[in-house]
């Protein structure tokens, strides 16, 4: 494997040719179905996961109801497991491909070998924990401020920009899970986006037509995100690079 066969993830992309090569021998080419589960709360968390292309992660915490909400996404731009707690610690959410596709996988224990040896590695993995924790920190506002519909928008905008497709996989009933709702609250808020020539629907998938109409309706939670974002990695990626990823976030 070559380091340009990093490109997919642009978390591994931005470090120089001798860092990749450290982290190459590590890694494990994987590709997921949407649906797979990485893993559930309470187990040890083994590896860490990089989505490449428009593979995405979702971070769902299940409830005493059975119900699951949706607390982060994280595609391309990042990783998944054992990046906050740095080790083989319990997983408190459960984390599942909500779109299928390549991803590299990466033993917890040699990252963290790594990390203690490369200090560019280090720091490459510190500040996206720390983007992490800004986007857990205002889901959490998010779901306490904005209405149903506001995070509605902001989700499936992003789930757009992110895979690259205006059609997105899952259900109206998944996507209440994702909000926290029921299906009878989400499917009011598809109908009235569905009269407006927003969105369509088709079994198993919801399709934007009007993204930009969509995006006029989401909150502005994902923009304060991304944000933040170019300021932490300001210095890690180029500058270019800064802005293409923070543009991913916000979902321009």
């Amino acid at each position: 494997m070559k380091p340009v066969g990093l490109l997919g993830s642009e978390l591994l992309g931005t470090l120089c040719e001798a860092d990749q090569a450290r982290l190459l021998p590590h890694l494990d080419a994987q590709t997921l179905r949407t649906g797979h589960i990485i893993h559930e709360p309470g187990e040890i968390v083994q590896h860490v996961y990089f989505p490449r292309n428009d593979a995405l992660v979702a971070f769902l915490v299940p409830m005493a109801d059975g119900e699951t909400i949706e607390i982060s996404m994280t595609g391309r731009e990042g990783a998944v497991g054992g990046i906050v707690s740095e080790g083989q610690l319990p997983a408190f959410a459960r984390c599942c491909v909500h779109h299928g596709g390549p991803f590299f996988r990466m033993p917890v224990a040699a990252l963290e070998e790594i990390k203690e040896k490369v200090p560019a590695v280090r720091m490459l993995f510190a500040r996206y924990a720390d983007c992490m924790a800004a986007q857990l920190f205002q889901s959490i506002a998010c779901n306490a401020r904005h209405s149903i519909e506001q995070r509605a928008a902001r989700w499936l905008c992003a789930a757009v920009n992110r895979t690259g497709s205006q059609e997105v996989t899952l259900t109206q009933a998944q996507l209440g899970g994702f909000l926290g709702v029921g299906r009878s609250y989400v499917t009011r808020i598809i109908g009235r986006l569905k009269d407006d020539g927003i969105l369509a629907t088709r079994r198993g998938a919801i399709i934007v037509l009007r993204p930009r109409k969509l995006r006029t309706l989401s909150c502005d939670c994902s923009a304060l995100v991304a944000a933040h974002f170019r300021a932490v990695m300001a210095g890690l990626y180029p500058p270019e690079v800064v802005d293409a990823l923070a543009a991913y976030q916000d979902g321009e």
